[in-house]
């Protein structure tokens, strides 16, 4: 099955980093947190993958282009193709690293990837974001309900500790950014249906709005609840998270 990674914003909270590189290019624990995406739907036995580049795809496209062990001479002419499909050995995958525009949105980015998609069912995610979910099992979700397309719900993570109060004012628990039990969040993991993109009108159209919508008008649009572990990338304070995670030892997003 194909996972393809929007992976072409701005990354504009992350100027910091995103002035030189992509948002998916910003390290936690000495790789990109690209790589932490792929790795941890890798580890459900998927091995297919199509990158939407967008801001700065050149600077994946080297990336890849190194790790497949490409010769300078090969990067020089592929850097200006379109599309380009690599093998990367070590890692037993295959990346599609597709072109498809600086200023396109979200859906029209997967409009842009129709002849990759096919007829066939894929799975699709942002460059910014790590879960524990299970990629398997929200497939078998998927399948099982009939639907348009699925999305992983999640609770986020607070901002601030969360602190239980007695009727005394005593402090009987305090939690470091817990995860939320109350609320649901799009968690940016899905798996679509092709038929999907006929809602998509062109590069102005973002996947979030018309599409999502029009599937959730017409009982087409499934959730599936996941209780554990999901954060997003979108600042200086959240990099700073995952690597703390990642200096604990405990990577929960690689776990099984």
């Amino acid at each position: 099955m194909k996972i393809v990674i929007l992976a072409g914003g701005l990354g504009t909270r992350l100027s910091e980093y995103t002035k030189k590189i992509p948002k998916p290019m910003v390290d936690i624990n000495g790789k990109p947190i690209l790589m932490h995406i792929i790795e941890s739907y890798k580890r459900y036995g998927f091995s297919e993958f199509c990158i939407a580049l967008g801001y700065k795809g050149d600077v994946i496209r080297r990336y890849f282009f190194d790790l497949a062990g490409l010769s300078e001479s090969a990067i020089d002419e592929l850097m200006t193709s379109e599309t380009v499909t690599v093998k990367i050995p070590q890692f037993n995958i295959e990346v599609t690293l597709a072109n498809t525009g600086r200023d396109t949105l979200t859906g029209g980015r997967l409009k842009r990837l129709k002849g990759y998609i096919g007829n066939e069912t894929f799975m699709l995610t942002y460059g910014d974001g790590l879960s524990d979910v299970n990629f398997k099992e929200l497939l078998i979700a998927h399948k099982s309900a009939n639907k348009l397309v699925t999305v992983t719900a999640v609770h986020p993570i607070a901002r601030f500790g969360e602190l239980k109060i007695d009727e005394h004012n005593n402090v009987t628990s305090f939690k470091e950014k817990p995860q939320m039990e109350q609320g649901w969040v799009n968690g940016g993991f899905f798996v679509v249906e092709p038929k999907i993109l006929e809602f998509i009108e062109d590069d102005a159209t973002i996947f979030e709005e018309e599409p999502l919508e029009y599937a959730a008008n017409i009982n087409q649009f499934l959730a599936y609840k996941h209780e554990g572990f999901w954060y997003c990338m979108d600042t200086q304070r959240d990099k700073d998270f995952l690597e703390n995670i990642c200096s604990d030892g405990a990577i929960p997003w690689m776990v099984i």
